[in-house]
């Protein structure tokens, strides 16, 4: 009895000993064909550079779905954009369905949330018109018919990666939309992914400065003759650090940058807090005649607005000389941040938030009947359709979206865009991250979040009873305010 209790034991050990190596070697064998399949798959950054470990995300991300509730923050609570904001640009990206179910989880109490004031007959599908190409530089040797409203907004190469800016470039070449350079210059990767480009000139004129840091007419030409340039933006600020330049540390100057920027190799490029040769009122208009009449270009600028009492004499300024030397857009940036690392008090508390701004600079260019003339880009943190079509109300002609195409190439907020450390090869120089991002693939995601989201502005028009969504007015729209009120922005903001 007991030879037999032993030898069952025995066998029993040896039995479970076996299929443990099998589980061993089986769990081995698996964990090696998932990691050659995640590092040769190319739709997943995240899955491409971190093969196996990488697949949690995901997992955590899926299961989240049900169990956030008990274990995690709830849509709407995560800073500086929230899941929810996320999850509809990663849908709208990878072309999947965008619906909800069981109602929204968006708190319609909370002041700033746009309402649109939908009419009892919208506008039938047949009835609907496409948005047409909008002119801007009507004076200019070569104005620029801008196919669509809504576009890329300005993000460095530098600040970018390579696989990045070829993704963002042939994606917005797909969707028929304007690339801007942001203030790092013109490179060879914008003009290879074929999309229409907006050249934007910093504070230290990266691209057509001279060696003192002005600017040089002859590179000025150089650019401008290249097709795909189509406008010229002066880049007086932005919304992350209003008041101060540029930041590129030094491990991301590489000679390339460097040759692109006409900047030392090595070194960390802090760009002025101005232009230097811009001083006043005089100076700007003075500096977007001159890069009109040498481009032969629109020319616009773009800033924060803060103190808005100078705008009354910007417009009599350019009256008195003429509609003709009036900027051809102005690029509204919001004060709420954006891409580019800064100083907290900069990020946090300078300049007003475009909801604010907009309103005060459109009225301002109506009131001196210059609306017509002045194109106006809106930009800060407009991801989504309802903010977009919210700036529309406002008086937008145009959006542009920097972290919203970000989103889009598969940016996951992990907040490490200054580190060169960024898991997902969009704000990195380290070529075993870049190679995470494929282009081709992340060209078609930029493409499908553009088409996206101007199909559901145009479904917020309709809604309100327009053909198409530049005809949205102040008075299609409520924006909640303290007491979780609502009133209608043409009442909040009144038109002139």
């Amino acid at each position: 009895m007991n030879d037999t209790v032993t030898n069952f034991a025995i066998n029993f050990i040896a039995f479970s000993g076996a299929m443990l190596l099998l589980l061993v070697v089986g769990g081995i064998v698996a964990a090696l064909v998932i990691y050659q399949v995640d590092k040769h798959q190319t739709k997943q950054a995240i899955r491409r550079n971190y093969p196996l470990v990488g697949r949690f995300r995901y997992l955590f991300e899926h299961v989240g779905e049900f169990f956030r509730q008990y274990f995690f923050a709830m849509d709407r609570e995560e800073m500086p954009f929230n899941r929810a904001q996320r999850s509809w640009v990663y849908r709208a990206a990878k072309n999947v369905d965008n619906m909800v179910a069981f109602g929204s989880s968006r708190d319609l109490r909370v002041p700033g949330t746009y309402l649109f004031l939908s009419c009892p007959f919208p506008t039938l599908k047949e009835d609907a018109s496409a948005t047409k190409p909008l002119r801007i530089g009507q004076f200019c040797r070569q104005p620029y018919d801008a196919p669509s409203f809504f576009n890329v907004s300005g993000m460095s190469y530098g600040a970018l990666s390579r696989p990045a800016v070829l993704a963002l470039a042939n994606g917005a070449r797909q969707a028929g939309c304007w690339m801007n350079t942001g203030e790092g210059g013109l490179s060879p990767f914008h003009i290879e992914g074929g999309c229409d480009v907006v050249y934007q000139i910093g504070t230290a004129k990266y691209g057509v400065r001279n060696d003192e840091g002005g600017l040089d007419d002859e590179k000025l030409k150089e650019k401008a003759a290249l097709p795909q340039v189509k406008m010229f933006e002066i880049k007086l600020s932005q919304g992350a650090k209003p008041g101060k330049g540029g930041i590129l540390p030094a491990e991301k100057v590489s000679k390339e940058i460097a040759d692109i920027r006409g900047i030392p190799l090595g070194e960390a490029s802090i760009s002025p807090n101005r232009h230097p040769d811009i001083a006043c009122i005089d100076d700007l208009l003075d500096m977007v005649e001159r890069v009109r009449d040498v481009s032969g270009k629109p020319c616009g600028f773009k800033l924060v607005l803060g103190d808005a009492s100078w705008l009354d004499e910007f417009c009599l300024k350019i009256k008195s000389r003429g509609i003709e030397a009036a900027p051809d857009f102005i690029t509204l940036d919001s004060s709420d941040g954006g891409t580019g690392a800064a100083p907290m008090p900069l990020m946090d508390s300078v300049g007003l938030p475009l909801r604010e701004s907009l309103p005060i600079l459109v009225n301002k260019l109506v009131e001196h009947d210059l609306r017509d003339r002045i194109r106006v880009v809106a930009s800060g943190k407009l991801i989504n359709p309802t903010d977009v079509a919210g700036a529309i109300c406002m008086g937008a002609d145009f959006v542009v979206s920097a972290r919203g195409y970000m989103f889009a190439l598969g940016c996951i907020q992990a907040l490490q865009c200054n580190k060169n450390t960024c898991p997902t090869g969009i704000t990195t120089h380290d070529p075993d991250l870049q190679r995470g991002l494929v282009p081709e693939d992340k060209a078609e995601r930029v493409r499908n979040y553009h088409d996206h989201l101007v199909h559901e502005v145009e479904m917020i028009a309709h809604s309100c009873g327009v053909s198409e969504p530049r005809q949205l007015r102040r008075k299609h729209a409520a924006i909640v305010v303290e007491g979780s009120r609502s009133v209608p922005l043409d009442i909040l903001y009144p038109e002139y």
